[in-house]
């Protein structure tokens, strides 16, 4: 597989909301590893969303395990993540190898058994497939609040993208 199909998601939905939850259920799915800043919120925004605690209780109630993993520091995920009590793993540094073994590990799934939800190619994305996770890309929530690496991934993705076509 080269670079650029590494690059590729499994599925790619606007927002969380629209990922077919029964699809992925059926598929053999049981735990979701999803990326925080601007997949479930926008990256300025400290808490969760009314709409993503009913969100995350109807994946909890279908039997879905959940885990955020995130490049944010401890502080921003716990902010976060405690209030809605869900497990989460900060400081990722993903693409790489190490956080999504261990919110596997975690949930005590094994790479079929797991999907990655994120907004960014170069690392949800890679991240995932260069594990074997069923990767989903969601189209960022509000991209004017990225910081500067995000923005250099960005281009690096139109550019992908302008490749794959």
């Amino acid at each position: 597989m080269g670079f650029l199909n590494m690059l590729l998601p499994r599925m790619n939905a606007d927002t969380i909301y629209d990922i077919p939850l029964e699809t992925l259920w059926k598929q053999g799915i049981r735990g979701i590893i999803t990326d925080l800043d601007n997949t479930l919120v926008g990256a300025k925004e400290p808490l969760a969303t009314p709409e993503l605690v009913d969100w995350l209780k109807l994946v909890k109630d279908r039997g879905f395990q959940v885990v955020i993993v995130s490049n944010n520091n401890r502080l921003r995920v716990s902010a976060f993540a405690d209030p809605i009590v869900v497990p989460f793993i900060p400081s990722a540094r993903k693409p790489m190898n190490r956080a999504f073994r261990q919110a596997m590990e975690r949930m005590k799934l094994n790479p079929g058994q797991t999907a990655v939800i994120g907004d960014q190619m170069l690392t949800d994305v890679l991240g995932g497939n260069r594990l074997g996770l069923y990767t989903i890309l969601v189209k960022p929530i509000a991209s004017a609040d990225e910081g500067f690496f995000t923005r250099i991934n960005r281009r690096i993705e139109r550019m992908a993208i302008k490749r794959m076509k």
